[in-house]
């Protein structure tokens, strides 16, 4: 029997306009408390400083007014007034295509893909494997599909890739060929930048264009927390920005390891690292295009593994938030990251609350909402299908209701009092059920008699055939298959130039 209110089995996963969630409607802290973190913030980069820096990162600081005192180089108040005063408050991601574009900064939010799992779960087998290429340009192609998953950042490490260039060209490679939307990766060392910059420039058309609409981002982590820098993290950025690209100033300190057991002191510490990426990076570029990405880590101190699916961990992404709206500063948090190996109930349960309170309490980009498990450690091609959903009722409950005059349907109501007693009759319940209302492709809304005489296939096993089919299309890549065929041949990437697919796997 077909299920009510929804799609049946032939889901079509047409491409519907995307839902941009208002966020910011979250604060657990107070005024004074938000000023306090903040300047506890300042008062870290400026006093206690940074240490295991490199001379050249250490030159555009100090050229910038910083200075060292010992090991440490140490920021100053004025710079960082100054930075907050004049970085850009908000930064359009582009995708290859308009309709992909994410405004990011002030009260926008945004949920999509993340991480660097090494281990792909393997509906055949019902266990974790090691990621490959091929799994990575499958999830790009999957998510391509998916309305609600808004932007890929790179989910999976192919470990079949012999050497960190290898990895890092072929990873851009993978997402360009497998999805249109934003595409956030990471690269380990600044060498690689120039053939990653090329590959974007040929797939754009040319370099000036690439930089009008840049549709990669680089995601880097310059900080090993406590207050270290990352040299190769710094000459990456560097590198970065002078190529054209939006970078992420990303930071993961855990709680009651690398940053202090009180989640206030966690939070201080990680806005600190964060907003010191930041300033390096206005420091290399006034117009740089910069989102800022603290992310306190929850401990789980009876294990020392991270606890992603965590209470404490929505509190702390909600206070970095809230500081970084005080900054008005772009920013992204990890959600979604639940501790559970499968898509069970505890999977839907953790994910749904801690992506929830990341848009509420003001993060523009929220990564690793779709797709994650087993604590960063793993991803699912079938959690992406059922992620997809519970986004989508996410996203609509956190836009802007719309109340006017109009709205408020006054006039309608008399209408329906004095005329058939229901609203189901009127044109506008017609109109509005196409507008207003996301339906989802895969939830169930079936009476319980429906349900009764049904085959009672488990949301699991739909998301699992709903994969296979979506993946049996043929890859159709918008971009000209000559240009990908010479960037195969130039930068001996791994994939087939015919049918443009990754190779098998070369070494595990």
């Amino acid at each position: 029997m077909a299920r009510r209110g929804r799609k049946s089995n032939n889901l079509s996963f047409e491409q519907k306009p995307s839902v941009v969630a208002t966020g910011h409607s979250y604060h657990p802290l107070n005024d004074a408390q938000t000023q306090l973190i903040a300047k506890s913030a300042i008062q870290i980069m400026c006093e206690i400083g940074f240490s295991e820096y490199s001379v050249a990162t250490a030159q555009v600081l100090v050229d910038a007014g910083c200075f060292h005192q010992g090991q440490r180089i140490h920021f100053t108040e004025r710079l960082i007034k100054h930075s907050l005063s004049q970085i850009r408050n908000s930064i359009t991601l582009c995708g290859r295509r308009a309709q992909h574009d994410m405004k990011v900064g002030g009260l926008s939010a945004y949920v999509g893909t993340g991480g660097a799992a090494p281990n792909i779960f393997d509906n055949e087998s019902n266990s974790y494997r090691p990621s490959t290429l091929s799994d990575l340009f499958d999830s790009a192609r999957l998510c391509e599909q998916l309305d609600n998953i808004q932007f890929f950042s790179r989910s999976l490490v192919a470990r079949d890739m012999p050497t960190p260039r290898d990895l890092d060209i072929n990873t851009l490679f993978a997402c360009l060929l497998g999805t249109e939307k934003h595409i956030m990766t990471s690269v380990s060392d600044a060498k690689h930048i120039p053939d990653i910059a090329e590959i974007c420039y040929a797939v754009a058309g040319s370099e000036a264009k690439f930089r009008a609409r840049p549709f990669v981002s680089l995601n880097i982590n310059h900080i090993v927390p406590p207050l270290r820098f990352h040299t190769e993290s710094f000459e990456v950025m560097q590198s970065a920005i002078a190529h054209g690209f939006p970078v992420h100033a990303n930071v993961f300190g855990q709680l009651g390891a690398s940053s202090p057991v009180t989640t206030a002191g966690s939070v201080a510490q990680t806005l600190a690292e964060a907003l010191a990426g930041v300033v390096f990076a206005y420091c290399v570029d006034p117009n740089v295009q910069v989102i800022a990405g603290p992310r306190p880590m929850i401990t789980d101190l009876r294990t020392g593994g991270f606890s992603g699916g965590s209470g404490e961990q929505s509190l702390a992404t909600a206070m970095c938030s809230q500081v970084m709206r005080h900054w008005n500063l772009p920013c992204s948090a990890i959600a979604g990251a639940t501790d559970s190996k499968s898509t069970d109930a505890q999977s839907g349960f953790e994910k749904a609350m801690t992506v929830t309170t990341a848009i509420q309490s003001g993060s523009n980009l929220v990564t690793q909402a779709a797709g994650t498990q087993a604590g960063l450690m793993g991803a699912s091609l079938q959690a992406y299908i059922i992620d997809n959903d519970m986004l989508g009722a996410i996203l609509r409950a956190n836009v802007l209701p719309e109340v006017t005059t109009e709205t408020l349907a006054i006039r309608s109501i008399i209408e329906v009092v004095n005329g058939d007693g229901h609203f189901l009759g009127q044109a506008e319940t017609y109109q509005r059920m196409k507008s207003d209302f996301l339906y989802p492709e895969i939830s169930d809304r079936r009476t319980i008699d429906e349900w009764a005489t049904s085959e009672k296939i488990s949301l699991e096993d739909q998301a699992s055939a709903i994969v296979v089919r979506l993946l049996a299309k043929p890859p159709t890549p918008s971009i000209d298959a000559e240009i990908l065929r010479n960037l195969i041949a130039r930068f001996d990437l791994a994939f087939e130039p015919l049918s443009l697919t990754p190779l098998k796997a070369r070494a595990l």
